[in-house]
């Protein structure tokens, strides 16, 4: 795991050589063109049918410069076509008239357009460029073309010209002129204090806890949660925690990965204030809209604890008093594993207490019921969308406590930090830094909030540069509560038309904690499904995509309640007055379930034992026998099949299968077995008979012969 060393030293002292001195490293590359080496210039080739030449431009320090300050502009050259570009010539110039507000900002970043004339800075050409790599080129800005700018907003631009792509035929030949815009801001001497809020959130992919494969990639060396702390490490961001995070680490216990619990460490470890945001991020703002009584919580995270993974401990039972006054004997000590609550699971070290940083649309109702919620003290995070007219950051509306966060100044901070080309993030953050002098401007000497937008996708260079670009040493956010708020009036009116959605998620929850009667734990199935409501809920869902999560989450918990049930089956023959009916009942849950299969013929001519009850095994199908008795020879019955839990709850709703009774058989049956049988009989005694007598006669016979052999013949012998 990487740990980067405090860097505040290092950043107030650049920021210092950038508003007062010239910056001399940068002067040693004057009109130099650089190509990088494949190792570290490759791109990502281009995409199909995507055949484009990219410029961008930069100048200053993240786009600024102090008043009379020389400078230099990087221009990047991408070639994302399939040939090579061959070489060209760039040039950069700067309008002469400041843009004056954020409209015209917007106007000039979105459309190129800017009054007032434009001046050249410089030249330099550009060396021919490979498929899929890019280039860069630096213009040095003397100070006799920069340092007479005033203090302001300045549109620069730069164009690539004469560069080619194809054979040297005429005919072959692209041209792949480009251009580019940005800001370079002239910056005043900073007075306000800047803090900016960094949301660290992650989302598992099951929706409940993060697992221990999730938590060892996402703490990796490359891993989201390890570059959000590489990030903010050395700055002074205030950090927003979701306490599901740590809670997942912890109930691993000893199979917790080892980086995870190093990075818990390491984020314990970090002097930056904090405070926790609801588990899985969940928006109160809906919550409350929804006209909850309290926050949602976690039901429990006990389904989540192994104990095999946890220290075993002695413990001791007190003695208990007997019925005649006597004691009992104390029960011998007996060794059982120590299991975390679900307080010490979940708790932030070091969080300041009663924040909530709810989506924007946040009415004045809505700062009522936080109050409720989280009890007198409580502040709210809003944007200044949300607040009427100039907005401080810290203020009060409705007798509620506020701090705000400049909404513009957010979003293009927030993209800039989503933003992993470097050449491409140079120009948001130029954007940023003219959308932080127009709100230093509006309030000068006022301290202002950052909110970044919830991304679990930051490169920590990014969302370094951005935080190194916006905060102040010295900003305290529990500071910037203890200072008197001004006057602030809630523009929103009505809020997010999600509340009817909580509803419905809450009621299937419902639905869900009857159905879970058929478990020995119903928390296994009901633990994480409070979690995966609250995550359905979270703030960094985008407002455009919450109506498809609800309906995912939905149908979800469509697919648990009917995860238990008889299959479809065949009409059944039944060929004896009475026997077992086979049927199936089908379990497709991970754990093991207890139903009572309720059966009940459509005629009385057929007799059902009513209820019988049986287990069936995690993702397995048991088969149940049903005692049946006919009361007729022959027919079809309808058997109405149904599965109720243990408590009676209604887990299957009836089932109809065809019985087709042909009790008759059995007597026919019966009969020509007892014909055959009688046959049989008869034919073995008959042919017993007939053996006999042949027997009888053939030894007469033999007897006859030898008797007539032994007698004298008259007359002879003599």
């Amino acid at each position: 795991m990487s740990v980067n060393t405090p860097e505040t030293g290092f950043r107030a002292r650049l920021q210092q050589l950038a508003r007062r001195t010239v910056v001399f490293a940068i002067a040693l590359s004057v009109g130099g063109f650089v190509v990088p080496s494949a190792a570290s210039a490759a791109e990502t080739p281009p995409a199909d049918g995507e055949q484009s030449v990219e410029l961008h431009v930069s100048a200053g320090l993240r786009g600024t410069i102090a008043p009379g300050s020389s400078t230099s502009a990087t221009l990047t050259v991408r070639n994302r076509t399939d040939e090579e570009l061959s070489a060209g010539r760039v040039q950069v110039e700067i309008g002469s008239t400041p843009l004056a507000d954020d409209e015209a900002v917007t106007n000039w970043l979105d459309q190129e357009e800017a009054s007032g004339d434009f001046t050249p800075l410089g030249t330099d050409s550009t060396g021919s460029i490979d498929a899929g790599e890019s280039a860069t080129a630096t213009v040095f800005l003397t100070e006799s073309a920069v340092g007479d700018l005033v203090p302001g907003i300045y549109p620069l631009r730069a164009e690539l010209t004469g560069a080619t792509t194809g054979g040297p035929a005429a005919d072959d030949t692209v041209a792949r002129d480009a251009s580019a815009t940005s800001i370079l801001v002239v910056t005043a001497a900073q007075t306000s204090l800047i803090g900016v809020l960094v949301p660290i959130t992650a989302t598992p992919a099951g929706g409940a806890l993060l697992t221990a494969d999730e938590l060892a990639a996402l703490t990796a060396p490359e891993g989201s949660l390890t570059a959000q702390l590489d990030g903010v490490a050395g700055t002074t961001a205030v950090l927003a925690i979701d306490p599901s995070i740590p809670a997942a680490i912890r109930a691993l216990g000893t199979a917790a990965p080892e980086q995870a619990t190093d990075w818990l460490a390491r984020l314990d470890d970090l002097p930056n204030p904090r405070f926790a945001l609801q588990f899985g991020d969940a928006d109160a703002a809906v919550q409350a809209q929804a006209q909850l009584p309290e926050l949602l919580q976690p039901t429990t995270l006990s389904p989540f604890l192994d104990p095999a993974n946890f220290p075993v401990a002695r413990v001791t039972t007190p003695p208990t008093a007997a019925g005649d006054g006597t004691t009992a004997p104390t029960p011998a000590p007996t060794e059982a594993p120590v299991l975390p609550d679900d307080e010490q699971l979940t708790v932030v070290e070091g969080a300041l207490p009663r924040i909530l940083w709810p989506r924007a649309d946040v009415t004045p109702q809505d700062l009522a019921a936080f109050q409720t919620y989280l009890g007198e003290g409580t502040t709210t995070i809003v944007s200044s969308s949300t607040v009427s007219g100039q907005s401080a950051a810290h203020a009060t509306a409705e007798g509620q406590d506020l701090l705000v966060t400049d909404a513009v100044a957010s979003a293009a901070l927030s993209d800039a930090a989503a933003e992993a080309d470097p050449a491409a993030r140079q120009r948001l953050l130029a954007e940023a830094a003219a959308r932080l002098f127009l709100a230093e401007s509006r309030a000068p000497g006022a301290p202002l909030l950052i909110g970044l937008d919830r991304d679990e996708t930051r490169t920590p260079d990014a969302l370094r540069e951005v935080i190194s670009a916006a905060d102040s040493i010295g900003f305290d956010l529990g500071t910037l509560r203890d200072t008197p708020p001004a006057a602030a009036t809630i523009s929103v009116e009505t809020g997010t038309p999600g509340a009817a959605d909580v509803a419905s998620l809450l009621a299937d929850e419902q639905t869900l904690v009857a159905f879970s009667t058929i478990l020995t734990d119903p928390q296994v199935l009901l633990g994480p499904e409070r979690i995966r409501i609250l995550r359905t809920l979270a703030v960094g869902t985008p407002a455009e995509d919450f109506a498809a999560v609800v309906a995912a989450h939905r149908a979800q918990t469509t697919a648990t309640l009917g995860a238990v049930s008889i299959p479809p089956s065949s009409t059944i023959q039944l060929l004896s007055a009475n026997a077992d009916l086979p049927i199936r009942v089908r379990n497709d849950l991970p754990w093991p379930v207890t139903v009572q299969l309720t059966a009940s013929p459509s005629d009385p001519r057929l007799e059902v034992k009513p209820l019988i009850e049986t287990v069936v095994q995690a993702n397995n199908t048991a088969t149940v026998k049903v005692p049946v008795s006919a009361r007729v020879g022959s027919g079809e019955v309808d058997l109405r099949l149904g599965l109720i839990s243990p408590t009676g709850v209604q887990i299957q709703g009836v089932q109809t299968v065809r019985v087709a009774v042909r009790a008759e058989w059995e007597g026919i049956g019966l009969g020509i077995f007892g014909g055959l049988a009688v046959l049989l009989i008869g034919l073995g005694v008959i042919r017993t008979v007939r053996r006999k007598r042949r027997e009888a006669a053939e030894e007469a016979a033999a007897d006859a012969a030898a008797l007539e052999a032994a007698e004298p013949k008259d007359g002879r012998g003599e």
